[in-house]
């Protein structure tokens, strides 16, 4: 096939490199090879460099070796298109062995060993790339030089490098047409400096995981004003949310979590996105009431307020979210009861309300569904985590993986009331959390219907009767804790998981027994003994502490004498009355000592 000029090998659990020396080398006029996901290791063999017209070649997920600056790639210069993902080469981050390389556009390099030159020198390649992913293992070092050089970049992913310095501005200057620029997970640091002028293509900016500090420019919404997603995440913002996000009328995702922003949320912000699908403010300093926050973006999926100072009640206007899937508002200092609305958000997968002061009961038409909301298309942009409490742990969440975890944690709050036994139709849910609140009442037998269940948390509570034997239906079940309540009767079977869970599932109940408890039910049945000194220490409690009670009595009598004093200084015929009562009560004394003093003394002598 000497004409041959596409050929795809894809998939097929090659694992040796014979097949290119036997007669894949040979097609001169092939343009395009791709050998994608096999079983390929060693490095490439030197008879590549016989496909001189090859312009698009694929070796992603293969188990290649060696470095590239040795390898046959540098004679192919008819090169436009170069897939290395997913290998063990290594490659020099300044990408000097295709500086020759004219036609090259496009380099993908992801999951490779990328490291940095000794003498990178400022040369200028021949190429000029429109896309360029570097995303790979730590190499440290500055920008590669030749990026000041590109004029036609449309997408660059540069995470996961370690690099240092500053926010290249001029990176957005010189390409015009950039519209997603990636800078995850470096060293980078200091203020956040902007282009120059407006950047009018970019669309996605993510310097998550870096060293940023600072205000977040007041204008940023002004210079990049047909954002999609923005993330800036976990650096050291600091300052308030600038109002000109609101300018970002294309925003569907925002993520500012875990910095030290403070003040309120801008109106401006959640007025003018209109488009905002995805909200992270979670793990900040943000302050005021949910009345006023995003009350305008009914596109809203996503919405993780949780780890700020947010106060006032739940908004009633929370129903208008028909799109809401996933609101985690937990560890703020939300007051008031569950709004009613909340029922009516036919698509929550996630709810997430705990350690606030929430009161009343819990809804009972509640709900928690799987759901897939987020398409494919952004989980290559918000890779973040989200936190959320589950198995008696605070574990992170990828956010393409949401879609696969559903949950309600209502716990740490002051809710009241009887558990609903419609949660237990909740039969999809993955995670129920009520611990630490005040619930009274029994554990729904309907919680057996909780087929899925994964960690149920009901601790802390005054739950009282027997723990349905139901439960032992629950086949996934990972965590159980009943722990502090008031609950009665014997454990269930140790059978399935519940032959897993130990002591500490259940203790603080006096009245439950069987295993894994210490006491069993002949102990139950039978008093307890009781030690002498517990009998003296019961005792001793009711004693009264006898210098308390000299003290309490002395002010007691000394205000009984000034009460009298002050009634009879005020009032004088109470006066004269008292002195006529002393004098009458004198005499009478000095009488009766005088009439039985004889008597007195008879007896005396007698006695002796």
């Amino acid at each position: 096939m000497s004409s041959l000029k596409k050929l795809s090998l894809h998939s097929c659990e090659l694992n040796n490199t014979k097949f290119l020396n036997q007669g894949v080398c040979k097609l001169k006029q092939l343009q395009e090879l791709d050998i994608s996901y096999n079983e390929i290791s060693g490095s490439l063999p030197s008879c590549l460099a016989n496909l001189t017209s090859l312009q698009w070649l694929v070796v992603t997920s293969n188990h290649f070796i060696g470095n590239i600056s040795l390898s046959p790639l540098r004679d192919l210069t008819n090169l436009e298109h170069l897939e290395l993902l997913d290998n063990l080469f290594q490659i020099p981050i300044s990408l000097s062995p295709f500086f020759n390389h004219s036609k090259l556009k496009f380099f993908f390099s992801w999951g490779n060993n990328i490291y940095a030159e000794t003498n990178d020198q400022d040369l200028t390649p021949k190429f000029q790339l429109e896309t360029l992913n570097f995303y790979g293992h730590a190499c440290g070092g500055a920008f590669p030089k030749f990026l000041y050089h590109q004029h036609n970049l449309q997408y660059v992913d540069l995470s996961s490098l370690k690099m240092g310095g500053g926010f290249p501005y001029w990176l957005l200057e010189n390409n015009t047409k950039l519209e997603g620029l990636f800078l995850k997970n470096n060293s980078l640091s200091g203020l956040l400096q902007l282009p120059h002028h407006s950047h009018m293509n970019l669309s996605v900016l993510d310097i998550s995981d870096n060293f940023f500090h600072g205000n977040i420019p007041l204008q940023i919404g002004t210079y990049l004003p047909r954002l999609r997603h923005m993330d800036l995440s976990s650096n050291d913002f600091n300052g308030s949310i600038p109002s000109s996000f609101g300018n970002m009328s294309f925003l569907r995702s925002l993520d500012l979590s875990n910095n030290s922003l403070s003040g309120t949320i801008p109106k401006h912000l959640t007025m003018d996105c209109v488009s905002l699908r995805e909200v992270y403010l979670s793990k900040n300093q943000l302050q005021g009431s949910l009345e006023d926050a995003f009350c305008d973006c009914p596109e809203l999926v996503v919405l993780d307020l949780s780890h700020n100072n947010m106060i006032g009640s739940i908004p009633s206007w929370i129903g208008r979210f028909s799109q809401l899937s996933y609101m985690i508002l937990g560890h703020n200092n939300i007051e008031g009861e569950i709004p009613i609305q909340l029922c009516d958000l036919t698509q929550l997968s996630l709810i997430d309300l705990s350690h606030n002061n929430l009161s009343g009961h819990i809804l009972p038409c509640l709900r928690s569904t799987s759901n897939s909301y987020i398409p494919q298309e952004y989980i290559f942009v918000m890779d973040e985590a989200l936190e959320f409490t589950t198995k008696s742990r605070s574990y992170s969440y990828k956010r393409g993986m949401l879609s696969y975890i559903s949950g309600i944690d209502l716990s740490c709050n002051n809710l009241t009331g009887q558990i609903p036994i419609q949660i237990g139709n909740l039969n999809e849910i993955h995670v129920l959390n009520l611990s630490h609140n005040n619930l009274i009442g029994k554990i729904p037998a309907s919680f057996s219907n909780l087929s899925q269940v994964e960690s149920l948390d009901l601790s802390y509570n005054n739950l009282q009767g027997h723990i349905p034997s139901q439960l032992t239906e629950l086949n996934f079940l990972e965590v159980f804790n009943v722990s502090y309540n008031n609950l009665s009767g014997r454990t269930p079977e140790r059978v399935a998981q519940f032959a897993t869970f130990d002591e500490s599932s259940y203790r603080g109940n006096p009245l439950l027994h069987g295993w894994p408890m210490q006491k069993n039910c002949i102990v139950m049945v039978s008093p307890p003994s009781t030690s002498r000194s517990t009998i003296d220490d019961e005792e001793s409690n009711f004693f009264m502490d006898m210098g308390v009670f000299y003290v309490s009595f002395g002010v007691a009598y000394i205000m009984v004498l000034l009460a009298i004093a002050t009634v009879l200084f005020i009032n004088p015929y109470w006066r004269h009355v008292w002195f006529y009562f002393i004098q009458i009560s004198t005499d009478n004394c000095y009488y009766f000592i005088v009439d039985n003093f004889a008597f007195l003394s008879k007896l005396k002598l007698f006695c002796r």
